[in-house]
């Protein structure tokens, strides 16, 4: 029974890094898409695009991975998360600045930094992430609180090296699934041979050279892992890494064919071999000197968070399942331009259109909430944590819902 809540924390580590790492991948292509050419943004405008509907639903996963951790394995999450707290807290700074600067992107137009904050947050994430998941990998996190360095625990070639691939995963995932995406939106309008398919193009190209760049470093991943104190050229690791590596070379030759909508599955399949692969090289250690079974915690609370899961799928995966189906199919396709269209209507609609009873001039709005949402935060945050009477609190509670409010209106500028 204490092996289940390591399957349960695999399958969210690899949904986690095959969905989400796709959309951080996409914030990859932003930063690189330099420059004001109509390529450049078209690329800008479908990165942002295709994560749309789904990028909030993928950090699902990591959320679920961090709970099961905390519930079953107590003691290695306590262990991991003091001694990590550094890249922990990069990526956590980092998931929020994307998500801000993704959601205010639209109030902020008039200036890049939204997008370069987007962009430069969705590299940070990964490559934070992936140095954590290292440290773990080849033993730099002894059991206790905050025993391991704080700095070299994730701060060394192994890490790094770590943390650079999943940086370059999350850009070959991001390129085929682009792929896909623009060459079934040119087919649906009838511009195979135009910008769509040119857009398509673009990303096959991208998907060609990352995944080139990521078996280069997978494989001196191996070695350096191998130096390190994980070996993942034995047994069931090294038949995963064997299926890692078919499954790469197949989406490399499905890519040059043009085969978009397979080359998906089979990158999915290549970076899901690496995740599971780590796993089976390192087990049954879970930290140095502490096996899995080791780490449970007691029977009762297995059993408890077992039917937790249990009922909590049968909510949740049909959900998900139901909003990705909608998604590869393009039901929920909104074109970057329409958005930005909808959005201009919106604000000359508060400025003195058919909606000219609104007050505050958009600029205005803009200033007046952001101030309001900032002071909010602020003043709940200090209330809450530095103040003891329950009155005091419920001021407290009342600011951050008046921040709440702050950055909804923000986030729809057409609802301020």
């Amino acid at each position: 029974m204490a092996y289940v809540p390591v399957a349960f924390i695999l399958a969210g580590m690899t949904a986690y890094t095959v969905l989400a790492g796709a959309d951080l991948g996409a914030g990859l292509w932003t930063l690189l898409a330099v420059g004001g050419s109509a390529a450049a943004r078209r690329i800008r405008d479908e990165a942002r695009h295709a994560m749309g509907p789904v990028w909030e639903a993928n950090h699902v996963w990591l959320i679920f991975v961090l709970v099961i951790a905390w519930t079953a394995y107590p003691v290695a999450y306590g262990s991991i998360t003091s001694t990590l707290a550094a890249p922990l807290l990069i990526a956590a700074i980092g998931i929020i600045f994307r998500g801000a600067a993704y959601a205010l992107r639209g109030a902020l137009d008039e200036s890049r930094f939204a997008e370069y904050l987007f962009a430069l947050s969705s590299v940070l994430t990964p490559f934070a992430l992936g140095t954590a998941v290292g440290a773990i990998a080849i033993g730099r996190v002894p059991v206790g609180n905050a025993l391991g360095n704080p700095v070299t625990s994730w701060l060394n070639p192994a890490c790094v090296l770590i943390g650079a691939l999943a940086v370059v995963f999350s850009g070959y995932l991001a390129a085929v699934y682009l792929a896909a995406d623009s060459l079934r939106q040119s087919k649906a309008t009838d511009e195979v041979a135009g910008a769509g398919g040119a857009l398509a193009s673009a990303f096959r190209r991208r998907a060609l050279a990352a995944g080139l760049v990521c078996g280069a470093l997978a494989l001196a991943g191996l070695l350096v892992m191998r130096r390190s104190g994980l070996n993942l050229t034995h047994g069931v690791a090294l038949g995963l890494v064997c299926v890692s590596a078919v499954a790469g070379l197949a989406t490399l030759l499905l890519c040059w064919w043009n085969r978009f909508e397979l080359a998906r599955v089979t990158a999915a399949l290549a970076v899901a071999a690496v995740v599971v692969g780590w796993a089976a090289g390192q087990a049954p250690r879970l930290l140095p000197g502490l096996t899995v079974v080791q780490a449970a915690a007691g029977r009762s609370t297995l059993v408890a968070l077992i039917v937790a899961v249990a009922c909590g799928a049968v909510v949740l995966v049909p959900s998900l399942g139901l909003l990705y189906s909608l998604f590869l199919r393009g039901r929920l396709d909104t074109s970057e331009h329409e958005a930005n269209v909808s959005v201009g209507v919106s604000v000359e609609e508060g400025a003195g259109g058919p909606g000219r009873g609104r007050a505050l001039a958009p600029g205005t709005r803009v200033r007046v909430w952001g101030v309001a949402a900032v002071a909010g935060l602020v003043a709940g945050t200090g209330l809450l944590v530095f103040a003891d009477a329950n009155w005091v609190h419920l001021v407290g509670v009342l600011c951050l819902v008046v921040c709440a409010v702050g950055v909804f209106l923000l986030a729809a500028p057409g609802g301020a």
